[in-house]
């Protein structure tokens, strides 16, 4: 029995010897990382502005601007625009389009990407604070590529009032990228990405927010070295 348990164990160390051989000099190096500045705007509201019988019906309005190469060009920008439907007072659900232009030190080469997007939204008021789940969903069309990349999201986030100071309040969230298929553009499905960030919030009045903080971007590359940003966020909320 002994001798099986020593046979097994020396197997495995091979095995684990043979892994960091092939993967040594990834595990060595790490990630190849970055400091960025990413600005974000989001204008969301209720149709009724048009006519009160649309009072259910949401429109959302979102511009980023992301700056990489430690903040010295435009890397990445986005336009994000969706259509809502209010299913209860804490949860709605949405349709939309985005158009993401991409640079260094993203990729190597840059590109356009469209993309259509469903999610799922539901915020949920506590004693304590607030919590947020976002369920998307995405299409995924690139310039380099004819496939179309199916790609799910998952958003958690809870928002905390200090209660010295009510119109701030401590914020974390955490988003997680599954890819649900393989594409001629990306050679492997599974996880994608990691953002977890850590900030404070402040609310100017019922129509107006702003969280800013520090946000770590981990991107997974199969046929390369993995990538993790560094990033100071700016994020402005507009909600009429």
């Amino acid at each position: 029995m002994l001798k099986k348990y020593f046979s097994s164990l020396s197997s495995l160390s091979s095995l684990l010897l043979v892994l960091c051989l092939l993967h040594g000099n990834d595990l060595i190096a790490g990630p190849k990382e970055d400091f960025q500045t990413w600005g974000n705007i989001t204008a969301t509201g209720s149709l009724d502005v048009i006519d009160p019988d649309l009072s259910k019906y949401r429109y959302w309005l979102e511009g980023q601007g992301r700056f990489g190469n430690d903040t010295s060009q435009v890397s990445q920008g986005m336009l994000r625009t969706g259509l809502g439907y209010a299913l209860s007072e804490t949860l709605t659900m949405w349709l939309g389009y985005a158009f993401i232009p991409t640079e260094e030190p993203f990729v190597s080469e840059p590109f356009d990407e469209h993309r259509i997007w469903q999610q799922l939204l539901w915020n949920q008021p506590l004693s304590f604070g607030t919590f947020s789940s976002r369920s998307r969903l995405e299409q995924r069309f690139m310039q380099i590529g004819n496939d179309v990349g199916w790609r799910y999201r998952q958003l958690f986030k809870i928002s905390l009032p200090l209660t010295f100071a009510p119109n701030f309040s401590l914020v974390g969230t955490n988003e997680v990228f599954i890819d649900i298929n393989k594409t001629d553009w990306k050679s492997v499905n599974g996880f994608d990405q990691n953002r977890a960030f850590a900030g404070i919030g402040y609310n100017f009045d019922e129509h107006i927010r702003t969280e800013i903080g520090y946000m770590n971007q981990y991107i997974y590359k199969a046929t390369a070295q993995d990538f993790m940003s560094h990033i100071i966020s700016i994020n402005w909320y507009l909600n009429f």
